[in-house]
């Protein structure tokens, strides 16, 4: 079985997370999505994020009917910060008759080559790269690569920055969710101050 790795820390996950997890599982050789709720990510500031628990309830609820797309707290009890290389080696110990690829945005395979260990997870896993709005070019080593495959998902210009702002802003983000997960939001106050 192949899975596809979706990793981010989803504060909050959005509609724009899951048309492009959708649209690749339909539009690919991948089997499922695994959203990978991700602790901390090694290039964000902690402070932000919401409780692991409250974001993997979000997920939870966001994925809850597509068949295809999981929820993953996997990297709930990995050290932290987390690297990706060391939850791929986790995961496919933990799974070892399942096959485990890379979901990224362009703008993550730019700076893919200051990943931890990039080199062995390239040499190992697959990576499915969707396009996204971003400035510079994807570096030579990377083009015409055997194991880097793009796929024509949507452009999605939806950006959890921007649904936190505003929600502070007391703006209308309601069409932004599905309905489980601004139920969630809105009953628990997030993003609020």
């Amino acid at each position: 079985m192949k899975i596809g790795l979706y990793f981010g820390t989803f504060n909050p996950i959005h509609v724009g997370h899951l048309i492009i997890a959708n649209h690749i599982v339909e539009h690919s050789d991948l089997d499922e999505i695994w959203m990978v709720v991700t602790p901390h990510n090694p290039f964000k500031k902690k402070s932000s994020l919401l409780e692991n628990h409250h974001r993997f309830e979000l997920v939870y609820r966001a994925t809850e009917s597509y068949p295809k797309i999981k929820p993953s707290n996997i990297e709930f009890n990995l050290p932290q910060p987390n690297y990706t290389v060391h939850t791929l080696l986790h995961i496919s110990e933990k799974y070892p008759e399942k096959e485990f690829s890379l979901i990224m945005g362009e703008d993550n395979l730019n700076s893919f080559h200051k990943w931890k260990n990039y080199e062995t997870i390239l040499e190992h896993h697959h990576i499915y790269v969707y396009p996204r709005i971003a400035e510079g070019t994807v570096a030579h080593r990377f083009k015409n690569h055997a194991k880097i495959h793009k796929v024509d998902a949507p452009i999605m210009q939806i950006s959890s920055t921007m649904i936190r702002k505003g929600i502070q802003e007391k703006k209308n983000v309601k069409p932004l969710f599905p309905e489980a997960v601004w139920q969630y939001i809105d009953e628990m106050n997030f993003y609020k101050k």
